[in-house]
């Protein structure tokens, strides 16, 4: 199989199922979100972490596949929707699970956290940032063109989880966790 196709080349790509929109589409803008979610995984995923949370990683990464196709595919096509894999109740049920497990470890949060303090936090943080930003896209194309929402609840749960996450590290690595006080003196 070639890697180059040379068909995007005038700014237009294909939706499974065939049909070419524009690169700069919403549509191709929420999955390549997600796709650049799923590498910054990757990333968080090759630092020292342990093996529960490597583990938890790659299950979210293969999830954030199926996210992928089903934002990939063309909404007018139904005959692609038996060729798609579907999120399921239980995907997101892992995400709350793991927070849930996590977060019983953890002191109480008093304040909001300034993101960093060693390396693997940082990266979480990215992490959880551009799972934001791709569900603020996936929700304004679910606004123009309805697909299951199970995606976004997937990507909603997806954020809490890498911020219980990025706190859990914390811990693990004593990293100090700076809390932001707003300057209330003016």
């Amino acid at each position: 199989m070639k890697i180059y196709t040379k068909t995007g080349d005038k700014g237009t790509t294909s939706l499974f199922g065939g049909k070419r929109v524009a690169k700069h589409n919403i549509r191709i803008d929420s999955y390549g979100t997600v796709d650049e979610l799923n590498a910054n995984l990757g990333l968080v995923r090759d630092q020292d972490l342990d093996a529960d949370s490597k583990t938890g990683l790659i299950t979210i990464q293969e999830k954030l596949f199926t996210v992928g196709a089903i934002l990939a595919s063309d909404p007018g096509k139904a005959s692609n929707a038996s060729k798609i894999p579907k999120l399921k109740e239980e995907d997101i049920l892992f995400l709350e699970n793991e927070i849930d497990r996590m977060n019983e470890d953890l002191p109480e949060m008093t304040h909001f956290v300034l993101p960093g303090g060693h390396p693997a936090v940082s990266h979480c943080h990215v992490a959880r940032t551009v799972c934001r930003r791709a569900e603020r896209i996936c929700t304004a194309l679910f606004n123009l063109e309805p697909f299951d929402e199970k995606v976004l609840q997937y990507l909603n749960r997806l954020s809490d989880y890498l911020f219980v996450l990025a706190r859990c590290i914390a811990k693990q690595k004593n990293a100090d966790e700076v809390k932001w006080i707003p300057d209330t003196s003016s």
